[in-house]
């Protein structure tokens, strides 16, 4: 997520009561975790076996829990609990608001758009032109429509990531710093939910449909004209290419890329990057030919 106003580590020192180590005047444009991080980033460690991944990111500014060497061209601000204040710095760039009414004052709608009763649009927000938001649909905050987009009836876009970091008491939420951004001609049935980015915005290509009772995680990337059938679920980070085909009950874990022009046959589990171009089946997925030889034998030791 990018900052509303860019800081600098020094200055961030200072309001955060944190040691400065590396350049003070080192610029700070937004704030990421290290699957999204760029030159300005904020982010944080605080487990020495990712120190290395964090030092060695893009990142220039990492708020770390031990002092030690800084990496040229990059600042280290060094407090006890990293997570916790790298989790309010995101809060305090977007903080907690309260919905008004059922299109919020703030958010923008564009022209022809038909926004069903019981339907939701929240602060900031923007609706392209020719959009369909059905029944009870909630557009979360800050999220973004292009035109012609169709949102079905008790769908919801841009809701908080699941995303928690453990601790000895349980389980704290991050707080989302990113959002959503369906482009133009997407539909999404209904009762599916298409959660925000942590830190950056969890995308759907033009001309995706999405069936009902779909579930796209944080920070996912859909590409273009992709098709996902009824209870399809996608976990966070994962990549999908342009004109994909996600048969019903497919599972997809986290941190995944798929190729272009995939077809995943139904109630397939997917746990690793897939080539495009092919078609996939079972759990693990493999390449459905030799899955579906692998079922055939199966059922030949079952003869003998």
């Amino acid at each position: 997520m990018k900052l509303a106003q860019p800081t600098t580590a020094a200055t961030l020192a200072r309001r955060l009561s944190a040691t400065l180590i590396g350049e003070g005047g080192t610029r700070v444009t937004g704030i990421n975790e290290i699957h999204h991080v760029a030159t300005g980033d904020l982010t944080f460690v605080d487990f020495h076996k990712y120190y290395d991944v964090a030092l060695g990111s893009a990142a220039s500014v990492i708020l770390i829990d031990q002092a030690c060497s800084c990496p040229p061209g990059k600042a280290l601000l060094v407090v006890a609990e990293p997570f916790k204040v790298y989790n309010a710095l995101v809060l305090a760039e977007r903080p907690e608001r309260t919905w008004n009414g059922t299109v919020d004052p703030s958010a923008v709608i564009g022209e022809n758009t038909v926004i069903a009763p019981g339907a939701i649009i929240g602060p900031g927000a923007v609706v392209g032109a020719g959009c369909r938001i059905g029944a009870n649909a909630v557009i979360g905050e800050g999220v973004e429509l292009e035109d012609d987009v169709v949102v079905g009836s008790g769908s919801s876009i841009g809701g908080e990531a699941f995303y928690f970091k453990k601790k000895a008491a349980g389980y704290t939420p991050w707080r989302s710093g990113g959002s959503v951004l369906l482009k133009t001609g997407v539909e999404v049935g209904p009762n599916c939910t298409v959660a925000r980015g942590v830190s950056s915005v969890t995308t759907i290509g033009p001309g995706s449909k999405l069936d009902a009772q779909v579930q796209i995680g944080h920070d996912c990337r859909i590409g273009a004209h992709c098709l996902l059938a009824a209870q399809v679920g996608i976990a966070g980070n994962t990549i999908i290419g342009d004109w994909c085909v996600l048969l019903g009950q497919v599972g997809v874990a986290q941190n995944l890329v798929i190729g272009d022009h995939t077809t995943i046959l139904a109630k397939s589990g997917v746990s690793k990057d897939l080539a495009g171009g092919k078609h996939y089946f079972g759990y693990p997925a493999q390449e459905a030919r030799t899955a579906f030889k692998d079922l055939a034998a199966i059922r030949r030791l079952r003869r003998k």
